[in-house]
């Protein structure tokens, strides 16, 4: 009997600014610091005087998204943007930025702002890490800074990385431009990423692909659920 063939695991998605092929075993989704403090009323978020609601919209999408990458086997990675509770890994530089009503560390109406384990830190319930996926504490804006991710992802073999998450052109935007540097090909889905700012989230979309994908490729969650169906 002639063997079985293996199914393929590779699939090509609809993306600009040209069609990017992914493979399910070298691919890795990294979902950015969906946050209660950056997402929820009383949040860190909130308190610089942003309409959260422009980020909460965007969770039904990624939670889709995240039931396509554990359906394909996808290595899933999730970050929050978070400080030691002492802020030693916190430079008074970042704390003190801007005029804030609550700043970094201080007391907040979901904990701490922006300290580990603060209830306020946590990633949001709809979009919880299951167990074995990777969950990174950054103290930075990029995934890569200070964190073993890029350790992490070459010990799977993983080259080809899918983002959402939030901000567009602040985490989301640096965490790209990092694995880029690394030599990871990147794809943002578009309606999986927001910002406080419609304007800088479009800006850095159109910043992405330009120059025939100059830090990588950009695609709707519906391109990426056609070639998975």
């Amino acid at each position: 009997m002639k063997p079985l063939a293996a199914l393929p695991t590779e699939k090509t998605v609809d993306a600009l600014p040209t069609p990017l092929r992914l493979d399910d075993a070298r691919t890795a989704l990294v979902t950015i610091d969906m946050q209660r403090d950056f997402i929820e009323a009383g949040g860190f978020g909130a308190s610089l005087g942003n309409d959260v609601s422009m980020l909460a919209g965007i969770v039904p999408t990624v939670a889709a998204l995240l039931a396509l990458a554990r359906r394909a086997g996808w290595d899933v990675v999730h970050t929050r943007e978070s400080h030691a509770p002492d802020l030693s890994d916190c430079p008074p530089a970042k704390r003190l930025r801007g005029a804030p009503s609550m700043r970094i560390g201080d007391p907040g109406p979901m904990g701490r702002i922006l300290v580990r384990g603060e209830p306020g830190n946590a990633i949001v319930d709809a979009l919880a890490p299951c167990e074995g996926e990777l969950v990174i504490d950054k103290p930075g804006k990029g995934a890569f800074y200070a964190t073993g991710l890029d350790e992490h992802l070459r010990a799977r073999g993983i080259t080809h990385l899918v983002f959402a998450g939030v901000t567009t052109e602040v985490c989301v935007q640096t965490s790209m431009r990092e694995a880029n540097d690394r030599g990871y090909e990147c794809l943002l889905v578009e309606d999986a990423t927001a910002s406080y700012f419609p304007a800088f989230r479009q800006a850095t979309l159109e910043m992405v692909r330009s120059q025939g994908g100059i830090v990588g490729w950009t695609a709707p969650f519906r391109a990426l659920a056609t070639a998975w169906e």
